[in-house]
Protein backbone atom coordinates (compact mmCIF):
# COMPACT_ATOMS: atom_id res chain seq x y z
CA UNK A 1 0.00 0.00 0.00
CA UNK A 2 1.10 3.69 -1.16
CA UNK A 3 0.74 6.58 0.91
CA UNK A 4 1.92 10.39 1.21
CA UNK A 5 4.36 10.87 4.56
CA UNK A 6 2.55 13.99 6.43
CA UNK A 7 3.77 17.16 5.76
CA UNK A 8 5.24 17.57 9.32
CA UNK A 9 7.83 14.60 8.88
CA UNK A 10 8.95 15.79 5.21
CA UNK A 11 12.72 15.36 5.27
CA UNK A 12 13.44 14.44 9.05
CA UNK A 13 15.40 11.49 8.07
CA UNK A 14 19.15 11.65 6.28
CA UNK A 15 20.47 8.72 5.46
CA UNK A 16 23.93 7.99 7.31
CA UNK A 17 24.06 4.74 6.16
CA UNK A 18 28.11 4.76 5.49
CA UNK A 19 28.17 5.82 9.40
CA UNK A 20 28.36 3.62 12.76
CA UNK A 21 26.96 1.94 13.70
CA UNK A 22 25.73 0.53 10.51
CA UNK A 23 28.83 1.59 8.50
CA UNK A 24 27.40 0.48 4.73
CA UNK A 25 30.29 0.07 1.86
CA UNK A 26 29.99 3.24 -0.01
CA UNK A 27 28.26 1.85 -2.88
CA UNK A 28 26.22 -0.14 -0.81
CA UNK A 29 24.96 3.14 -0.04
CA UNK A 30 24.53 4.93 -3.18
CA UNK A 31 22.02 2.27 -3.92
CA UNK A 32 20.07 1.74 -0.94
CA UNK A 33 19.93 5.53 -1.44
CA UNK A 34 18.51 5.50 -4.58
CA UNK A 35 15.87 2.48 -3.46
CA UNK A 36 15.04 4.90 -0.90
CA UNK A 37 14.46 7.90 -3.07
CA UNK A 38 12.38 5.50 -5.48
CA UNK A 39 9.97 4.09 -2.23
CA UNK A 40 6.49 5.78 -1.22
CA UNK A 41 8.51 6.85 1.71
CA UNK A 42 10.74 8.92 0.25
CA UNK A 43 9.40 12.60 1.11
CA UNK A 44 10.49 11.16 4.59
CA UNK A 45 14.16 10.96 3.46
CA UNK A 46 16.81 13.45 3.32
CA UNK A 47 20.28 13.32 1.62
CA UNK A 48 22.85 10.61 1.68
CA UNK A 49 25.20 11.68 4.11
CA UNK A 50 29.09 11.60 2.81
CA UNK A 51 32.03 12.62 4.69
CA UNK A 52 34.45 14.62 3.14
CA UNK A 53 37.68 12.48 3.86
CA UNK A 54 35.74 9.68 1.43
CA UNK A 55 34.45 12.52 -1.38
CA UNK A 56 37.80 14.05 -1.90
CA UNK A 57 39.59 10.82 -1.73
CA UNK A 58 37.56 10.19 -5.25
CA UNK A 59 35.33 7.04 -3.89
CA UNK A 60 32.07 8.86 -4.60
CA UNK A 61 33.42 9.35 -8.57
CA UNK A 62 32.08 6.51 -11.09
CA UNK A 63 28.96 5.31 -8.20
CA UNK A 64 26.86 7.74 -9.45
CA UNK A 65 25.12 9.07 -12.98
CA UNK A 66 26.30 12.88 -13.59
CA UNK A 67 22.90 13.25 -14.95
CA UNK A 68 20.82 11.80 -12.06
CA UNK A 69 21.61 14.86 -10.25
CA UNK A 70 22.96 13.23 -7.11
CA UNK A 71 22.37 15.28 -3.65
CA UNK A 72 24.50 14.45 -0.83
CA UNK A 73 24.92 16.45 2.61
CA UNK A 74 28.77 16.57 3.20
CA UNK A 75 29.86 15.84 6.83
CA UNK A 76 32.94 17.95 7.35
CA UNK A 77 35.07 15.03 9.10
CA UNK A 78 38.38 16.65 7.46
CA UNK A 79 37.85 19.78 9.26
CA UNK A 80 36.87 23.01 8.13
CA UNK A 81 40.08 23.49 6.33
CA UNK A 82 39.19 20.30 4.48
CA UNK A 83 35.56 21.40 2.84
CA UNK A 84 36.88 23.32 -0.65
CA UNK A 85 38.52 20.19 -1.63
CA UNK A 86 35.77 18.19 -1.05
CA UNK A 87 33.35 20.18 -2.72
CA UNK A 88 35.31 20.89 -5.25
CA UNK A 89 34.55 17.18 -6.71
CA UNK A 90 30.82 17.11 -6.35
CA UNK A 91 30.54 19.32 -9.75
CA UNK A 92 32.27 16.67 -12.69
CA UNK A 93 30.23 13.82 -11.07
CA UNK A 94 26.85 16.31 -11.70
CA UNK A 95 26.36 15.96 -7.42
CA UNK A 96 25.11 18.55 -5.40
CA UNK A 97 26.07 19.31 -1.54
CA UNK A 98 22.43 20.02 0.19
CA UNK A 99 24.22 20.58 2.86
CA UNK A 100 27.35 21.15 4.66
CA UNK A 101 28.15 19.80 8.17
CA UNK A 102 31.37 20.54 10.33
CA UNK A 103 32.09 20.45 13.96
CA UNK A 104 33.62 23.24 15.11
CA UNK A 105 35.17 22.06 18.75
CA UNK A 106 35.71 19.44 20.64
CA UNK A 107 34.02 18.86 23.47
CA UNK A 108 35.94 21.22 26.18
CA UNK A 109 37.60 23.92 23.53
CA UNK A 110 36.20 27.04 22.89
CA UNK A 111 33.68 27.24 19.79
CA UNK A 112 34.53 30.28 18.85
CA UNK A 113 37.50 29.91 16.81
CA UNK A 114 35.98 26.98 14.57
CA UNK A 115 33.42 28.93 14.57
CA UNK A 116 34.63 32.38 12.57
CA UNK A 117 36.47 30.02 10.38
CA UNK A 118 33.45 28.34 9.56
CA UNK A 119 31.15 31.40 9.11
CA UNK A 120 33.75 33.18 6.95
CA UNK A 121 33.53 30.05 4.59
CA UNK A 122 30.13 29.97 4.65
CA UNK A 123 30.12 33.19 2.86
CA UNK A 124 32.04 31.68 0.08
CA UNK A 125 29.70 28.83 -0.47
CA UNK A 126 26.77 30.29 -2.75
CA UNK A 127 24.03 29.82 -0.23
CA UNK A 128 24.67 26.03 0.52
CA UNK A 129 23.07 25.82 4.09
CA UNK A 130 26.04 25.41 7.00
CA UNK A 131 25.63 23.40 10.40
CA UNK A 132 27.98 24.01 12.84
CA UNK A 133 28.52 21.41 15.16
CA UNK A 134 29.00 22.69 18.29
CA UNK A 135 29.58 20.65 21.51
CA UNK A 136 27.31 21.01 24.57
CA UNK A 137 29.43 22.30 26.82
CA UNK A 138 31.88 25.65 27.17
CA UNK A 139 30.61 28.51 25.34
CA UNK A 140 27.75 26.82 24.12
CA UNK A 141 25.34 30.24 24.03
CA UNK A 142 28.05 32.72 22.94
CA UNK A 143 28.02 30.81 20.32
CA UNK A 144 24.28 30.11 19.41
CA UNK A 145 24.55 34.09 19.28
CA UNK A 146 27.27 34.33 17.13
CA UNK A 147 25.15 32.11 14.44
CA UNK A 148 22.46 33.74 14.89
CA UNK A 149 23.72 36.93 14.30
CA UNK A 150 25.55 35.89 10.94
CA UNK A 151 22.08 34.02 10.14
CA UNK A 152 20.56 37.56 10.85
CA UNK A 153 23.13 38.52 8.24
CA UNK A 154 21.61 36.76 5.47
CA UNK A 155 24.10 33.65 5.80
CA UNK A 156 22.44 30.56 5.83
CA UNK A 157 24.29 29.25 8.88
CA UNK A 158 22.85 26.99 11.71
CA UNK A 159 23.59 24.71 14.42
CA UNK A 160 23.72 20.76 15.33
CA UNK A 161 24.23 19.10 18.53
CA UNK A 162 24.95 15.82 19.21
CA UNK A 163 22.40 13.44 21.34
CA UNK A 164 24.53 9.99 22.02
CA UNK A 165 27.57 8.63 21.33
CA UNK A 166 29.57 5.76 22.96
CA UNK A 167 29.99 7.80 26.35
CA UNK A 168 27.27 8.30 29.14
CA UNK A 169 28.62 12.07 29.02
CA UNK A 170 27.63 12.21 25.15
CA UNK A 171 23.99 12.21 25.80
CA UNK A 172 22.53 15.20 26.91
CA UNK A 173 19.75 15.11 30.16
CA UNK A 174 16.45 15.97 28.91
CA UNK A 175 16.85 19.59 30.56
CA UNK A 176 19.79 19.80 28.99
CA UNK A 177 18.47 19.51 25.31
CA UNK A 178 15.47 21.35 26.45
CA UNK A 179 17.60 24.13 27.55
CA UNK A 180 19.02 23.48 23.92
CA UNK A 181 16.02 23.72 21.80
CA UNK A 182 14.72 26.56 23.62
CA UNK A 183 17.96 28.94 23.37
CA UNK A 184 17.75 28.05 19.45
CA UNK A 185 13.86 29.25 19.60
CA UNK A 186 14.74 32.36 20.77
CA UNK A 187 17.03 33.13 18.38
CA UNK A 188 15.17 31.92 15.55
CA UNK A 189 18.15 28.91 15.27
CA UNK A 190 16.93 25.88 13.32
CA UNK A 191 19.17 22.95 14.03
CA UNK A 192 19.59 19.35 13.34
CA UNK A 193 20.39 16.54 15.27
CA UNK A 194 22.86 13.65 15.31
CA UNK A 195 23.57 9.97 16.93
CA UNK A 196 22.06 8.41 19.38
CA UNK A 197 18.36 8.83 18.06
CA UNK A 198 17.43 5.13 17.06
CA UNK A 199 13.89 4.97 17.69
CA UNK A 200 10.82 6.72 18.08
CA UNK A 201 10.30 7.13 22.01
CA UNK A 202 13.07 7.17 24.36
CA UNK A 203 14.29 4.25 25.70
CA UNK A 204 17.17 2.33 27.39
CA UNK A 205 19.42 0.34 25.36
CA UNK A 206 19.59 -3.02 27.12
CA UNK A 207 23.29 -3.72 25.69
CA UNK A 208 24.90 -0.42 27.14
CA UNK A 209 22.52 0.71 29.33
CA UNK A 210 22.27 4.46 27.82
CA UNK A 211 19.02 6.14 27.67
CA UNK A 212 18.92 7.21 24.30
CA UNK A 213 16.36 10.29 23.18
CA UNK A 214 13.22 9.19 21.10
CA UNK A 215 12.85 11.44 17.60
CA UNK A 216 8.96 11.41 18.24
CA UNK A 217 9.60 13.03 21.61
CA UNK A 218 12.45 15.84 20.01
CA UNK A 219 9.65 16.29 17.82
CA UNK A 220 6.81 17.14 20.30
CA UNK A 221 9.41 18.77 22.72
CA UNK A 222 9.99 21.10 19.67
CA UNK A 223 6.53 21.82 18.75
CA UNK A 224 5.84 22.42 22.51
CA UNK A 225 8.93 24.94 22.46
CA UNK A 226 7.94 27.23 19.28
CA UNK A 227 4.25 27.24 20.64
CA UNK A 228 5.77 29.01 23.78
CA UNK A 229 6.88 26.26 26.15
CA UNK A 230 9.87 26.70 28.64
CA UNK A 231 12.37 24.68 29.68
CA UNK A 232 10.49 22.17 32.40
CA UNK A 233 7.59 21.32 30.14
CA UNK A 234 10.10 20.94 27.13
CA UNK A 235 12.18 18.64 29.25
CA UNK A 236 9.07 16.10 30.41
CA UNK A 237 7.98 15.54 27.09
CA UNK A 238 11.55 14.32 26.08
CA UNK A 239 11.91 12.58 29.06
CA UNK A 240 8.58 11.14 28.71
CA UNK A 241 8.37 7.04 27.70
CA UNK A 242 4.65 6.79 27.31
CA UNK A 243 4.23 7.23 23.85
CA UNK A 244 0.96 8.75 24.34
CA UNK A 245 1.17 12.46 25.01
CA UNK A 246 3.94 13.02 22.34
CA UNK A 247 2.61 11.48 19.78
CA UNK A 248 -0.76 13.00 20.06
CA UNK A 249 1.24 16.55 20.11
CA UNK A 250 2.41 15.12 16.60
CA UNK A 251 -0.72 14.07 15.22
CA UNK A 252 -2.12 17.21 15.86
CA UNK A 253 0.57 18.87 13.94
CA UNK A 254 0.94 16.33 10.72
CA UNK A 255 0.01 18.72 8.08
CA UNK A 256 1.69 21.66 9.47
CA UNK A 257 5.35 22.32 8.13
CA UNK A 258 8.18 21.13 10.87
CA UNK A 259 9.51 24.30 12.80
CA UNK A 260 13.13 24.83 13.91
CA UNK A 261 14.33 21.28 13.75
CA UNK A 262 15.59 20.21 10.33
CA UNK A 263 15.96 16.92 11.14
CA UNK A 264 18.31 14.08 11.99
CA UNK A 265 20.67 11.95 10.63
CA UNK A 266 20.68 7.63 11.05
CA UNK A 267 22.16 5.31 9.76
CA UNK A 268 19.13 3.09 9.22
CA UNK A 269 15.84 4.55 7.50
CA UNK A 270 13.93 1.21 7.54
CA UNK A 271 13.73 1.94 12.08
CA UNK A 272 12.60 5.41 12.11
CA UNK A 273 9.95 4.64 9.22
CA UNK A 274 8.65 0.76 11.34
CA UNK A 275 8.55 2.50 14.38
CA UNK A 276 6.07 5.55 12.73
CA UNK A 277 4.08 3.24 11.16
CA UNK A 278 3.81 1.56 14.37
CA UNK A 279 2.95 5.05 16.18
CA UNK A 280 0.43 5.44 13.50
CA UNK A 281 2.10 8.87 12.32
CA UNK A 282 2.60 7.30 9.26
CA UNK A 283 0.21 4.69 7.45
CA UNK A 284 1.79 2.29 4.65
CA UNK A 285 3.87 -0.65 4.65
CA UNK A 286 8.08 -0.85 4.58
CA UNK A 287 9.63 -3.36 1.74
CA UNK A 288 13.14 -3.06 1.71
Amino acid sequence: MSTQVPRLLAGLVDDAAVFPPGSAPLPDAVTAHHRHRAGWYADLVGPLLLPASSIAAGELSGLVDPADGFVIGLIGDTGIGGLPLALSFLPPDGVTARQVEVPVAKRGEDPQPGLTELIKLAGQLGGTPVYAEIPLTFGLMAALDALAEARAGGLPVAAKFRTGGLAAELFPTPVELAAVICACRDRELPFKLTAGLHHAIRHRDPETGFTHHGFVNVLAATLAATGGAEVDGVAELLAATDPLRVVELARSHREAERPLWVGYGSCSISEPLTDLIRLGLVNGGFEE
